[in-house]
């Protein structure tokens, strides 16, 4: 599947947000490194290939070394890579050889980050390249705050308290919802009962043994 430089580089502008969004100088370094036309498989665009693509050559036969025509599609797997700018997992399609690039490298970020453009022959390796060397960029003007070993504590306690109160409101929204698990129904109907059995035997001492419960002895002597 043909595609131009041009397409890819309106994409790739329109992905990230427009040109206000990319850092300085990126994208002049993308016209230079993304040619103006290249053949490439369909769906390496959806996925990092590291350079591994569809090959053609000739099958040859042992007998009469008669040529047919054949091709090598790369070995492509579904992964998810955690990266630690974003802090979430990316799903994506990659190679082998890219996963070990990948491993050498140390991380998805890095790999980005290393990679130089004119490596990055697919549509959606430019597009996460270009966001995360952003992402990073945007890192490096943050500014950064120390806290003291009591503050630390304090907030620490406090993430603790949040995330004991956020579980609380959750199952007592699960009680609201279901009406509490059928074990938790089973012991309240269990103690509704005893408290009943109880107050009707209470009652039965305060008025008196009726006849049809009292034993025939005492019955006779009355």
């Amino acid at each position: 599947m043909a595609f131009r430089g041009k397409e890819m580089m309106k994409k790739l502008v329109r992905k990230v947000g427009g040109e206000k969004n990319l850092a300085p100088g990126v994208k002049e370094s993308l016209k230079k490194c993304v040619p103006d036309s290249r053949i490439v498989m369909n769906r390496a665009k959806r996925g990092l290939f590291a350079g591994k693509h569809i090959q053609f050559g000739n099958r040859v036969s042992e007998d009469g070394g008669n040529k047919t025509r054949r091709n090598w599609k790369p070995n492509v797997q579904e992964k998810r890579l955690f990266s630690y700018i974003m802090d979430r997992h990316i799903r994506v399609k990659v190679t082998t050889h890219a996963l070990r690039c990948i491993d050498k490298a140390g991380g998805i970020d890095e790999y980005l980050l290393k990679t130089p453009y004119h490596k990055m022959d697919t549509e959606m390796g430019l597009y996460w390249k270009t966001k995360i060397e952003k992402l990073y960029e945007e890192l490096g003007q943050t500014e950064v705050a120390f806290f003291t070993p009591e503050e630390e504590a304090k907030l620490e306690q406090d993430f603790k308290d949040m995330k004991l109160a956020q579980r609380a409101a959750r199952r007592e929204l699960r009680r609201q919802m279901y009406g509490g698990s059928s074990k938790q129904k089973q012991i309240e109907q269990g103690s509704a009962d005893t408290q009943e059995t109880a107050e009707e035997a209470a009652k039965i001492l305060s008025e008196g043994i009726p006849n049809e419960y009292a034993p025939e002895d005492l019955v006779a002597n009355s």
